[in-house]
């Protein structure tokens, strides 16, 4: 069973969360501006859901949203991009092919995810979500699966903790340095 993210889902996350997003917001955009040194000109925020992140952006930074939602977005306007974010959004993709060329679009990925801690049974996790969560990662799974893309660890912690639960911010960075857009297939 796979969960639809039809505008019933992001208008009821709207509502639920809306107190917590604008510090989740800043929290993430911290964590990119402290670690990355270029200049972030140009980010996509692929998964933006309702569009928090983009809403609570420094003026100085352009933001493409994308989502599979019905909900306002820019689209993918760039073929280039200095950071694509993934916020909560890998453990829900059922099918990786989908972000490849997202991938090969950037230097820097950052992402949230949660990562059940070792101690913890996967049935009794609070983010064990069969059907919304298609995808559970350790961290060294998360090393591995970048490291397919040419990406390298360059920081991870767990900044939203709280008042988030278990869920882990990572920063990667293309191993050479740029984006390869030669192999880059990005469309609007």
């Amino acid at each position: 069973m796979h969960v639809l993210y039809q505008l019933d889902y992001y208008e009821r996350m709207l509502r639920n969360n809306s107190t917590t997003s604008e510090q989740i917001s800043y929290i993430r955009w911290e964590f990119l501006i402290a670690n990355i040194t270029d200049p972030i000109r140009v980010l996509l925020d692929f998964g933006s859901g309702v569009g928090w992140f983009r809403a609570h952006r420094p003026l100085s930074i352009e933001v493409d949203s994308f989502d599979i939602g019905s909900y306002p977005q820019t689209g993918i306007l760039h073929k280039e991009y200095d950071v694509v974010c993934l916020w909560d959004v890998l453990e829900h993709i059922a099918n990786f092919e989908l972000i490849h060329s997202i991938l090969n679009s950037t230097r820097y990925v950052a992402l949230t995810i949660p990562i059940k801690p070792r101690k913890t049974s996967l049935a009794c996790w609070k983010h064990y979500k069969p059907g919304e969560h298609l995808h559970y990662f350790t961290l060294d799974e998360l090393d591995t699966f970048f490291e397919t893309y040419g990406f390298r660890l360059l920081k991870r912690g767990k900044p939203e903790c709280p008042p988030r639960e278990d869920v882990w911010s990572l920063l990667y960075e293309k191993e050479n340095g740029k984006a390869d857009s030669a192999k880059s297939s990005v469309s609007g």
